[in-house]
């Protein structure tokens, strides 16, 4: 009985070792599984567009490097990169397994766009600031980019709706009736999960 309990440690720190030797591999195979896409910014605007792949949303082009790397099963998918005022830019590409390739990103403007010359603005402050911000269903950019001193959504006056949405996390929807040269603040934060979450926000005038 003495024998044992004195190789108890020994066994269970053996069993920690062959877990973790377990575990490794598992990562190892599914690094070597999975391709990974890296996209390249032509310019400071392209770094702070968004980029959806097959549909889901992934974030802002500039912060999808490291843990946030893009990784993907082998075959064909689709990358879109979104940016307010400018083209979409979209490719296919085909991923293979344990491949990294790189994709370079250059949005054109959109010359039909037109910017109002009379705004009311919208500060946000939302969780997580990663997430991306619609308005009246056209991508606006993601919600760092409108909180904070000196940053603002700036929208046409009247009845808009508000989308913001992340992969992972309840959709956030409402709408809010502004008039020319308010200033607004919409603060809530994003539920995990999936579905919509539809919350009135009080108009102010």
């Amino acid at each position: 009985m003495a024998s044992l309990k004195r190789r108890r440690p020994f066994l269970v720190g053996t069993l920690i070792v062959y877990i973790f030797c377990i575990l490794a591999g598992v990562s190892r195979a599914g690094n070597d599984v999975l391709g990974e896409i890296d996209l390249l910014a032509a310019s400071k605007v392209e770094k702070t567009a968004g980029v959806w792949v097959d549909g889901q949303y992934m974030g802002y082009l500039k912060e999808l490097k490291g843990s946030k790397k893009v990784l993907l099963l082998p075959g064909e998918h689709e990358i879109v990169v979104k940016q307010g005022g400018y083209k979409d830019f979209s490719q296919k590409v085909m991923v293979q397994p344990g491949v990294k390739q790189s994709i370079r990103v250059a949005l054109e403007k959109d010359l039909r766009v037109q910017f109002p010359t009379v705004t009311a603005e919208i500060k946000l402050s939302v969780t997580p600031e990663r997430a991306a911000v619609f308005v009246d269903g056209v991508f606006a950019g993601h919600v760092a980019e409108f909180g904070g001193v000196g940053r603002a959504l700036l929208v046409a006056p009247g009845r808009r709706k508000i989308t913001i949405s992340l992969t992972g996390y309840q959709t956030f929807e409402t709408e809010v009736t502004l008039v020319a040269n308010q200033k607004f603040k919409l603060q809530t934060e994003l539920n995990k999960g999936g579905g919509v979450a539809t919350t009135p926000v009080p108009d102010q005038e």
